[in-house]
């Protein structure tokens, strides 16, 4: 396989990753005099805050991906590949992918994160991650077939480990992702399970600290808390899983719960870039960059995002948070510079806007900080609801995010539960074993 695009005489800037900044990078540079090239191993851009809503069936996988070649579309000087970075080669200034060798002027790394287990691989074997569309459509079918099979197990210990949903993490995911269980254990097992008593369904959210939502405020931890309890989640603060046996999920404190939905959003680790030295990565296997997102004494290449810690920030001196406005941020200052570089301009350093946080937790619930203000409840419900609906691209999925909405505010009978398996075809099957197998070190210095 082979890259088939012709540099020309344009500086080339190869972007790997199409998440907020890498995609945030690429229509910043539209009309510039750069040969723009986006890699990402899959070929739709999706919208993470969204995720736990397909995880729980309440939306589409397709409502909150978009595909890269539409967005692109009547882009001249943009060209997207679908590949995996397989290694990077800054002194000789190319990279290698699963689609073969590319060379690049600019290297921008901007993959984000996947699920931390913090080295525990008895955990990592057993737990649902929940960072991608494809990982939320796996939650969906393992929520779904447990509630199926609890109806005709034939013990009552299995029926609860069935029922029993426990959820790893305080953060915004944690607290979204039970606060929608709850709503759907409320609201849809009384309709669609009448033989099932809703009440043998326990949500379990787990934090290692002394609160929730760590990120913001101790009043906005607060109220999150008290909505959480109020729906009917058990908060278990200051406990730390250790491990996961037989379908138990083990506490620090010698406790355990019997589960067969193990859900772990309880950390994030830096996506690896093979061959890059170590001197590089820093804590939570994040890249060094200074001031202009630069990574250094690596000749042209660049990171941003969640992938990268910049260092000298005086207001963030332990790194910037991985958050989504972090990487656009990054993205749009990266792309100024980039148009200051052709002009021959001084470059900028990135300074952080905190432009504030919220999280949602069920209908009419939600948290939300800004610079000036906090609030909770009702308004910060509408507002997270007007923020990521503005941040979804393309008119259809807005449209179809909306009906959701609405639809589910009055009514909370949709018909997307449903279990899919998908199944690979066998060609793919087989030509994903194909690359698998091949070692890219030898297949670069083969072809030099």
């Amino acid at each position: 396989m082979s890259l088939n695009i012709e540099k020309g005489n344009q500086k080339r800037i190869v972007i790997v990753g199409g998440g907020f900044g890498g995609l945030r990078l690429a229509n910043k540079l539209k009309g510039t005099d750069y040969q723009v090239i986006l890699i990402d191993k899959n070929n739709y851009h999706q919208f993470p805050p969204l995720i736990y809503q397909v995880a729980s069936s309440g939306m589409e996988a397709s409502s909150i991906s978009f595909p890269f070649r539409k967005h692109f579309q009547h882009r001249k000087n943009l060209y997207f590949r679908m590949a995996e970075l397989r290694g990077i080669f800054p002194e000789k200034k190319l990279i290698q992918t699963s689609i073969g060798k590319v060379e690049y002027d600019y290297l921008v790394l901007a993959a984000g994160t996947t699920t931390n287990f913090f080295g525990n691989k008895n955990v990592e074997q057993h737990a649902i991650p929940m960072k991608t569309v494809s990982e939320a459509v796996g939650l969906q079918n393992a929520i779904l077939g447990n509630i199926e099979r609890s109806i005709t197990c034939a013990t009552k210990l299995e029926q609860q480990e069935l029922l029993n949903v426990v959820i790893v993490g305080g953060g915004a995911t944690g607290v979204e992702i039970a606060g929608v269980l709850s709503e759907m254990k409320r609201t849809i097992l009384p309709r669609d399970y009448p033989d099932l008593d809703p009440s043998l369904m326990n949500i379990y959210l787990i934090e290692a600290g002394n609160r929730l939502l760590s990120a913001l405020s101790p009043e906005s931890s607060a109220a999150c808390e008290r909505y959480l309890r109020e729906m009917g989640v058990n908060i278990l603060l200051n406990k730390m899983v250790t491990d996961y046996q037989e379908h138990k999920v083990m506490l620090a404190d010698g406790s355990s719960i019997s589960t067969r939905t193990f859900i772990w959003v309880s950390g994030v680790a830096g996506q690896e870039v093979p061959n890059l030295s170590a001197e590089h990565i820093t804590r939570g296997r994040r890249i060094k960059v200074n001031g202009l997102n630069e990574v250094e004494g690596l000749d042209g290449v660049y990171c941003i995002g969640d992938q990268c810690l910049m260092e000298g920030d005086e207001a963030y001196p332990n790194g910037h948070p991985q958050l989504a406005q972090v990487a656009i941020q990054q993205g749009s200052n990266l792309a100024k510079n980039f148009k200051r570089m052709l002009k021959g301009k001084e470059l900028k350093t990135f300074r952080y806007k905190n432009l504030g946080a919220m999280a949602t937790v069920g209908r009419n619930k939600a948290v939300a900080e800004f610079a000036t203000f906090k609030m909770s409840g009702f308004w910060a419900w509408f507002m997270w609801l007007v923020v990521h609906l503005r941040s979804i691209l393309g008119v259809r999925n807005k449209a179809i995010v909306l009906l959701n909405w609405i639809w589910n505010y009055f009514n909370y009978n949709q018909s997307l539960r449903m279990i899919f398996y998908p199944q690979k075809a066998r060609e793919i099957k087989e030509r994903e074993k194909r690359e698998a197998t091949e070692h890219w070190g030898e297949d670069l210095l083969g072809k030099e």
